[in-house]
């Protein structure tokens, strides 16, 4: 009887930690939460991983590697996560949950005053695996009732984490209530600091991850303003040739009436608007890189047949700056323009660009037309493309810009429009030398 307790126990905090890993990865690696198929994997697992390392006796080194790689193998196949990550992180992640069940398993031997250190397969060993699993799934149930952390937040956390856990192992060892063998208790202060190791590399490769996302952006937004003062220039250059050979225009034109040769008068007219043609369907906004952005954005609209309406009105002389702005508007049009170009019906795309100014506010909004509805977590909408990676990063580069001024990006989904509206607090500046 005790053993078929003892079993379904191992079985269900065994699941509790797999479906708790799979929780982990999803956030550290951005993708949809776990679902009911998840959840199945995670105790699927346990209930085949269990029973053999229960009545096999099978070494913790063998029931770790088997974890690990299940974790790994479903996260991959039910959320499409990157290999290398989702194994590294697997491997920590067990490493670490073994760890602190040895730690938990010692606590309740110091507290009870045991001869030895209990076993897990025995009712002291039961009572600090528990204690253990509880306090994994608490974690698990809070974190998903709270928004994404904040990175150096969560980097922090999980070094003190990991820092408590050095620090208890390094306490055990001075400790005379249990007698615990010394090579067992070096294996664990090793992996103590292996653990907290990992947590620095993960951390690092991620901010080389981010620096390298936001490094392509500048250099992309460098290569936009560019364009930009090359299309201004040039534009500058048609206005200048204009007004300098007016005159002579207009002697030109004078000729014509005297002598009522309207026709000629009137190609002569047509043949004049031509550049100031193009001057007039420019969006002018005062601002030169939204000004390019904005036609250039609307021009590729155009050529995939999308329906584009802009209404700007941007203050002069604020303290937004371009590369900012870029961000902003860039991100949020390329947004539009790939999915109002996945619309079936050539009719139905559109993007609508509204730009105000409501006293020191500046609001952007971004309206479009979508064949597909966004998959939304936690009040999120997510990327709909299969291989998430560094995709997603469009919005995020908009929201890191909205925020430097005390602004925020919001995205909702009403009927067949997806809106998305950011909001910047700015100041005028001067512009006196």
């Amino acid at each position: 009887m005790m053993v078929s307790v003892f079993l379904c126990s191992n079985i269900l905090t065994c699941g509790i930690h797999q479906l708790a890993g799979m929780f982990l990865i999803c956030r550290l690696l951005s993708v949809r939460e776990p679902d009911r198929a998840c959840a199945a994997a995670a105790f699927s697992g346990a209930l085949l991983l269990s029973p053999a390392v229960f009545f096999l006796k099978f070494p913790e080194f063998y029931q770790m590697a088997a974890e690990i790689l299940w974790l790994t193998f479903w996260i991959r196949r039910l959320r499409h996560t990157d290999v290398r990550m989702s194994l590294f992180i697997s491997i920590y992640y067990t490493i670490g949950v073994f760890f602190w069940q040895f730690l938990f398993l010692a606590g309740i031997g110091i507290l009870f005053c045991l001869p030895s250190l209990p076993d897990s397969a025995g009712g002291s060993g039961q009572i600090a695996l528990w204690a253990l699993h509880l306090v994994i799934l608490f974690l698990m149930i809070y974190s998903r009732t709270q928004e994404e952390p904040a990175r150096p937040n969560a980097f922090r956390m999980v070094s003190r984490i990991s820092t408590a856990g050095l620090l208890a192992v390094v306490t055990l060892s001075v400790q005379t209530v249990v007698p615990i063998p010394a090579d067992t208790l070096f294996m664990w202060t090793i992996l103590a600091v292996v653990l907290m190791m990992s947590v620095l590399v993960f951390y690092m490769n991620r901010q080389y991850e981010m620096e390298r996302e936001l490094a392509k952006l500048k250099s992309e937004q460098a290569e936009l303003l560019e364009q930009n003062y090359t299309a201004l220039n040039r534009t500058y250059e048609v206005n200048a040739k204009l007004f300098h050979d007016f005159h002579n225009h207009a002697g030109v034109l004078r000729q014509l009436l005297l002598h009522e040769r309207y026709p000629e008068a009137i190609q002569y007219l047509d043949h004049l608007k031509a550049p100031v043609r193009d001057l007039s369907e420019t969006v002018w906004t005062g601002d030169e890189t939204a000004d390019y952005l904005i036609n250039e954005k609307a021009k590729k609209a155009s050529d995939r047949g999308i329906q584009v309406q802009i209404h700007a009105e941007y203050p002069r002389n604020t303290s937004i700056r371009s590369v900012d702005l870029c961000a902003i508007l860039g991100n949020l049009l390329d947004n539009a323009l790939e999915a109002a170009g996945q619309v079936s019906e050539t009719d139905q795309r559109f993007i609508r660009l509204t730009i105000r100014r409501i006293h020191q506010m500046l609001v952007i909004k971004v309206e479009n037309s979508f064949s597909t509805i966004p998959i939304q977590e936690d009040g999120v909408f997510q990327t709909t493309k299969r291989e998430p990676g560094l995709h997603g990063w469009g919005l995020k580069s908009a929201q890191t810009a909205a925020e430097k001024y005390d602004g925020m990006v919001r995205t909702s989904c009403e009927g067949t429009v997806f809106r998305a509206v950011a909001t910047l607090s700015w100041h005028g500046v001067s512009t006196e030398i």
